[in-house]
């Protein structure tokens, strides 16, 4: 079946929609970063650059580190963004753009983020590198996807629709990361469950001048236990990246920089130093 005109939508130049990149410039090992000008901080570790370009937030480089060829791409700022780039990403490796079908062959993404966080456990300094065992979504992306889960989230979920059930209002959703890239690429880095939240203020606990309709929203959210999971961070994206990756069979991981303790509420002097030791981590290992 031929996918519509207005569904998926192709650039005159033959590019997707967004992205504005066309399936040979995409690696099949993927890093996002959400900062446009994080992807540069990356991709100047290549040891090749083949390809440079942009459009709006969503900025792509695509070279290699060693004989690995990598794409580098910036999502911006939460799973709305998420929902378009890992469409565009799997369209382009899995829609024939000719005859706007499915390919017969699909392939598999192995698709790394690397992005900064806030610990809301007192026991995870400032300068921790994470990686997210498990994404937990309190955003909307997912109640518009069908989004089956495995019985170890299943029965994860279930304490955390206990925990959080007060909140009317939320309609949460987990996925786990790809066992392999957390065995690889996350290997000996301390990891939990990392909330993603809808927004950089009020959904993540802040008080600044609006008031906040789920009071001590840190307390709630690091109080969760259930056996050896805990949740560790706050961000945006990494519960989307998971749950998509997983609906569109690729391989998906969340490298956290840790800048802020939201417990200590304190902020990194260094957070460029941090992220930097991220990136140079997840590019050894990718080159492996």
């Amino acid at each position: 079946m031929k996918i519509s005109e207005s569904d998926l939508i192709i650039n005159p130049d033959g590019s997707i929609y967004h992205l504005n990149i066309l399936p040979e410039d995409v690696a099949d090992t993927i890093i996002t970063v959400g900062d446009p000008d994080r992807v540069s901080g990356v991709s100047k570790y290549f040891d090749r650059i083949e390809l440079k370009k942009g459009k709006r937030e969503f900025i792509t480089h695509t070279g290699y580190v060693g004989k690995k060829r990598v794409t580098v791409l910036s999502t911006g700022i939460g799973t709305d963004n998420i929902d378009i780039v890992f469409n565009e990403l799997d369209a382009l490796v899995n829609i024939d753009f000719e005859t706007r079908e499915i390919k017969k062959d699909l392939t598999s993404l192995n698709i790394i983020r690397i992005g900064t966080s806030g610990a809301v456990q007192p026991d995870i300094p400032m300068g921790t590198i994470l990686a997210s065992g498990y994404g937990l979504g309190m955003d909307a992306l997912m109640n518009y996807y069908i989004h089956e889960l495995s019985g170890d989230e299943r029965s994860l979920m279930d304490d955390i629709k206990a925990h959080f059930g007060h909140l009317k209002h939320i309609n949460p959703y987990l996925t786990a990361a790809d066992e392999m890239l957390l065995n690889t690429i996350g290997k000996n880095l301390p990891t939990g469950i990392t909330i993603t939240a809808p927004g950089f203020y009020a959904p993540q606990g802040r008080i600044v001048r609006a008031k906040n309709a789920v009071p001590d929203f840190i307390g709630l959210i690091n109080s969760f236990n259930s056996g050896q999971h805990r949740i560790t961070n706050l961000e945006m994206e990494t519960a989307g990246i998971y749950a998509l990756a997983k609906v569109l069979d690729h391989k998906a991981l969340s490298i956290n920089a840790i800048l802020a303790s939201r417990v200590n509420f304190e902020f990194s002097n260094e957070p460029n130093k941090i992220v930097e030791q991220a990136i140079k981590l997840v590019l050894e290992r990718i080159s492996a």
